[in-house]
């Protein structure tokens, strides 16, 4: 088995802001696998165009960490890629890569790219078919107070009927004030609405504001405190009037045994999985089985990858039958430059492969 490395720069369309930061620019890494040795040229064709794939019988996958999240991303990156990559055509072995969640990912997704009939159609599903859909909430990203609320308005003449905000860098007030105008304009029957903290608030300033969102009729709040607090956050699920589901929590915890302890010990009422920060599609099947088993529901979402990791993504969450619960996955859209020919569609809150 033979691999390669191509690094890959993404450009925001508009600077995507959590209480974190804001993201212009996106550092992404697609490993190539194939039985026999690949070029650099082959590669840089493939990503032009997907299609190629089948006919070189190659196989790509996408390795995007995030800089700011991510638990095995540092210095040097490509090197600990190419490590990596080493290691598992050595040992062939899925194993060696549990703690490098998203080099999991990629070289997961290159080995189903390597073994379908088009390089690209990577489950055995309706929706890979082309055959049905799935819902998408509409995300709308940190600015200031006119900015959120045009988006806001842009997101519900679009269709959905799932919005998430970001909050937690503006004022709470005005974040307040927003979710108030949204609320007169839909009531909870015909729109449902979470917001994500990205861990803005302490563990007080956290119970006011889930009290106040929760008058509001809001979803669920994702991640309100910094991660780390695992006694803090269990506090805050026991006591918050409004549903909390765990994101940045779960990064890093990699093993098996932490997953079940952190889920026994926080008892969250939701978790949000990302294959590309919580160990491959591998990884987000142990979350569920294990949050399965105590009644801890799950939603997925990408993390900001590009059409290469976000076609796996969405063809991964349409083996999980999540029904019409909406996914977070629409965020293909957001770059400058995508890559072409992938298939995805989307129209109003629903997407789909239109083949």
């Amino acid at each position: 088995m033979h691999y390669f490395i191509l690094p890959h720069k993404l450009t925001f369309s508009f600077p995507a802001g959590t209480s974190r930061g804001f993201y212009t620019h996106r550092q992404v890494w697609y490993v190539f696998i194939s039985e026999s040795p690949i070029d650099e040229d082959t590669c840089r064709a493939i990503i032009a165009d997907p299609r190629l794939m089948s006919k070189y019988e190659i196989g790509v996958g996408e390795i995007a960490p995030l800089h700011d999240l991510s638990c095995e991303y540092g210095r040097e990156f490509q090197n600990t890629i190419d490590k990596c990559c080493r290691e598992f055509v050595a040992s062939k072995d899925i194993e060696c890569l549990r703690h490098y969640p998203s080099i999991h990912f990629g070289i997961e997704t290159a080995l189903r790219s390597l073994q379908a009939h088009d390089g690209l159609s990577l489950f055995d599903t309706a929706f890979t078919r082309g055959e049905m859909v799935i819902p998408i909430n509409g995300l709308v990203w940190m600015g200031d107070k006119d900015t959120m609320r045009q988006r806001m308005l842009q997101k519900m003449q679009a269709g959905f009927t799932c919005i998430k905000l970001k909050i937690g860098a503006l004022h709470i007030e005005e974040e307040l004030a927003l979710l108030q105008e949204l609320r007169k304009i839909a009531p909870a029957k015909d729109l449902q609405i979470r917001v994500d903290a990205n861990g803005a608030f302490t563990e007080a300033e956290a119970l006011e504001v889930m009290e106040r969102l929760a008058k509001l009729e809001v979803h669920s709040i994702e991640q309100p405190i910094r991660s780390g607090d695992w006694d803090g956050m269990a506090r805050l699920c026991k006591s918050s009037p409004l549903p909390i589901a765990l994101d940045e929590e779960l990064i890093g915890v990699n093993t098996p045994k932490l997953k079940e302890q952190l889920l026994q010990e926080i008892h969250p009422a939701y978790i949000v999985l990302k294959p590309t920060l919580h160990g491959g599609m591998q990884g987000c099947d142990e979350w569920i089985e294990r949050a399965t088993r105590h009644n801890i529901g799950y939603w997925i979402t990408s993390a900001l990858e590009s059409n290469i990791g976000l076609n796996a993504i969405a063809q991964y969450t349409a083996t999980l039958q999540t029904g019409d619960f909406a996914q977070g996955l629409g965020t293909g859209q957001l770059f400058v430059e995508n890559i072409p020919h992938i298939g995805l569609t989307i129209e109003g809150n629903k997407l789909f492969r239109k083949l």
